[in-house]
């Protein structure tokens, strides 16, 4: 249940980065507005995750998980209905809200379902799951595109959502925190307009190329709010969204930049090769679809046995190798070009970017979780989910200088892009490897299982 809850997002993602080019041209939108088609589900979803951690863990964790997958059904209904540009984003925001209560729920109940290697085990197939169905999602989409149209492919949804509903409720028993804590309403707030603040002023900037005022106060308004946010939550102390002092930790610590690091370039650059291959590269969304198919199987044959490879052994070497062999995928990448041969010129990017993940996945999940006291298990799993959507938020806002292009003018600013990605997907292994440095062996072989 969990994993086919969880799994709505990446199928809603991977769908999506087929079908952009498709609603680019439908809805006549500019660079700026399809950004926001990617960011109106991933800003709600990264402002808002904490707070749905912080609702399991206070009022129960299956409760929230199924109100969580029931609205992300009724909100992929509005998107396919919509015809509109702001109705869609509408639909899209309300996605990104149920995704929020559901992904950080999901992954709880898994920790208090599992222990030990059981546990490092279950994380490894609940990341492979969403590989496997970000894997076939884009086949189906590719083709509902091209046969009946993008609002078609928000249907592939309702199934998924339904069952997670259905084996929720039948078979899944109730877990929440018995320790009442305050949830953190205002926090929630600011984080939400702090996030909203800064990535409508990086959007702004990076499709119209140009730092004009209302870029500069955008920006500059997002950082007052979120430096006012990080004030309240250290006045809060335990009652905080979480807890400041567990930033004192280095493990905690790199854990999270990694995170922050590593996916959002990856899902940056992965939203661009699609979009690259359809506009510049002649590809149907079906072919695009299936360009990717490698990520997809590699990663869900691989998290399971990393999960349990580094429960045995600990974390530090897959979470410094996983990004370096990552970084390399997307050096290779910039060779796809306009007349690309896929075996030649993808296929290599991709399996080498899809090894790479498939190596840190595991780890790197499973590690977060057991860096923090069981009781913030749903908070902090909230926490470093909302990491990687911030991550993602500003790296698609910062991409409308590919996006504004067209056919093989997109190919240029596409390559620095994916230059720009390998450096800080490097960045991000030195970071595992220099953070996890200050844990002992055996507390990494501990933190490993989760």
């Amino acid at each position: 249940m969990s994993v086919c809850a969880s799994s709505l997002s990446f199928i809603d993602g991977s769908v999506l980065n087929v079908a952009l080019p498709a609603m680019r041209e439908s809805l006549d939108a500019s660079a700026a507005q399809i950004q926001w088609v990617v960011n109106g589900f991933t800003l709600p979803l990264a402002a808002l995750i904490l707070l749905g951690g912080a609702l399991g863990d206070h009022q129960g964790r299956r409760r929230w998980l199924v109100i969580g997958t029931i609205l992300f059904g009724l909100a992929s209904v509005l998107c396919a209905v919509s015809r509109s540009l702001e109705l869609l984003l509408v639909g899209r925001a309300l996605q990104g809200v149920a995704a929020a209560l559901l992904l950080p729920n999901s992954l709880a109940l898994l920790n208090s379902a599992y222990e030990g290697e059981a546990r490092g085990r279950a994380v490894g197939i609940w990341a492979a799951a969403g590989a496997i169905s970000a894997a076939i999602a884009p086949l189906i989409g590719g083709w509902l595109v091209d046969h009946v149209g993008w609002p078609s492919i928000f249907y592939i949804n309702i199934p998924f959502a339904a069952a997670s509903v259905a084996v929720a409720l039948w078979k899944v028993p109730e877990s929440k925190d018995r320790q009442k804590v305050p949830i953190d309403f205002p926090g929630a707030v600011l984080a939400t307009l702090g996030l909203g603040a800064l990535a409508y002023g990086l959007t702004l900037w990076s499709s119209h190329r140009s730092f004009s005022p209302l870029v500069g106060a955008s920006i500059a308004a997002g950082i007052v709010i979120l430096v006012v946010f990080m004030l309240i939550e250290r006045r809060a102390g335990e009652k905080a969204m979480i807890p400041l002092r567990y930033f004192g930790d280095w493990c905690f610590s790199s854990l999270n930049l990694t995170t922050f690091l590593l996916y959002g370039t990856f899902g940056s650059c992965l939203l661009l090769l699609p979009y690259v291959l359809i506009s510049a590269g002649g590809y149907s969304p079906v072919a695009a679809g299936m360009s990717l198919l490698p990520l997809s199987i590699l990663m869900g044959l691989g998290s399971p046995l990393m999960g349990k490879l580094a429960t045995r052994f600990g974390p530090r070497v897959p979470l410094t190798v996983g990004p370096l062999v990552v970084a390399a995928g997307f050096l290779l990448a910039t060779r796809v070009a306009s007349d690309q041969v896929y075996w030649t010129n993808v296929f290599p990017a991709v399996t080498l970017i899809a090894l790479g993940m498939s190596i840190l996945v595991a780890p790197l999940t499973s590690t977060v979780l057991v860096s923090v006291d069981p009781k913030h298990t749903g908070m902090v799993s909230g926490f470093n989910s909302a990491l990687s959507r911030a991550g993602g938020l500003f790296g698609v806002s910062l991409l409308g200088a590919v996006l504004a292009e067209n056919g093989k003018a997109l190919l240029a600013p596409y390559s620095v892009a994916m230059i720009i990605g390998a450096v800080i997907a490097a960045l991000s292994g030195l970071v595992s490897f220099i953070g996890l440095r200050h844990t002992s062996t055996s507390k990494q072989r501990k933190a490993a299982p989760t």
